[in-house]
């Protein structure tokens, strides 16, 4: 990723991995087809990266 960023003069992102990745959709995900489903609020959206250890200035949707 960081090569591909470079030789297109981009700077690179969060780069998670493949696992973190599932993990992430799986929690995003499993609840959305219940009828009381609701958008999370930023906090609530900071835990569920939180619980699959994304953490770091890119996650942070509310300030410290």
């Amino acid at each position: 990723m960081r090569r591909w960023c470079a030789s297109r003069g981009r700077e690179p992102g969060a780069i998670i991995s493949l696992e973190q990745g599932w993990g992430l959709a799986r929690a995003w995900y499993s609840d959305r087809l219940q009828p009381a489903w609701r958008r999370k609020p930023a906090a609530e959206v900071e835990a569920v990266f939180q619980s699959c250890g994304l953490s770091g200035p890119f996650w942070r949707l509310t300030t410290p």
